[in-house]
């Protein structure tokens, strides 16, 4: 009999030592969106690589106030419905001109902006180096996400609620490598404000 052919045993690259650093699995994409995937993956890549070792969600240093400028500058907000690239700037699609700083920002005098630092929120779409969007004068409610202070610690999380109906600050990390913080009642907690949006940048 024989022994050509077939799985041999510890062949192939060990688990972990891939460019992810775990294991993969097969996902179908539409052809269209694949430049789109890769590059999200690339520029996630990135960000982990620069990020340190802490567990931290925001960058201390990183705390920013929007300067709101006087003239709005307004560019084409295009109502054609694209999968990939720009619609032509010759085409009559311009549905509008959109400033961005109207659009991200509700009211200017209680927004600031914070860096996101690790990686307890990416399931969300946050990850390391994005700027958030903070608005101190919404009012949190179940399933927002909010930038809190936790014993003295600053933090990003879902605002939820545990058992007791006290609350408590969910990760979104499938990873299993961050735990709900559990708000108990003599925690020092204090809610700074809600996120209403992120800003990220390729290039």
């Amino acid at each position: 009999m024989s022994n050509r052919g077939g799985k041999r045993e510890n062949a192939g690259r060990p688990r972990g030592q891939g460019k992810f650093g775990e294991p993969t699995t097969t996902i179908r994409i539409p052809q269209s969106q694949t430049a789109t995937v890769k590059s999200f993956l690339d520029a996630f890549q990135r960000k982990r690589a620069e990020a340190d070792c802490d567990t931290s969600t925001i960058d201390m240093n990183e705390f920013f106030i929007p300067e709101i400028s006087k003239k709005p500058t307004r560019l084409p907000l295009y109502s054609t419905k694209v999968a990939a690239g720009l619609p032509s700037p010759a085409d009559d699609h311009v549905e509008k001109r959109l400033d961005i700083s109207e659009y991200m920002i509700d009211h200017a005098s209680s927004t600031f902006f914070i860096t996101i630092k690790g990686e307890s929120m990416i399931d969300v779409g946050l990850l390391p180096g994005d700027k958030v969007v903070v608005d101190r004068s919404k009012t949190p409610r179940m399933g927002d996400i909010i930038i809190a202070v936790v014993d003295r610690e600053f933090t990003i999380k879902i605002l939820g609620q545990g058992a007791n109906k006290m609350p408590r600050l969910m990760p979104a990390n499938s990873s299993g490598a961050y735990r709900p913080i559990y708000i108990r009642p003599d925690t020092q907690f204090e809610v700074l404000g809600v996120v209403i949006g992120s800003l990220r940048r390729f290039k």
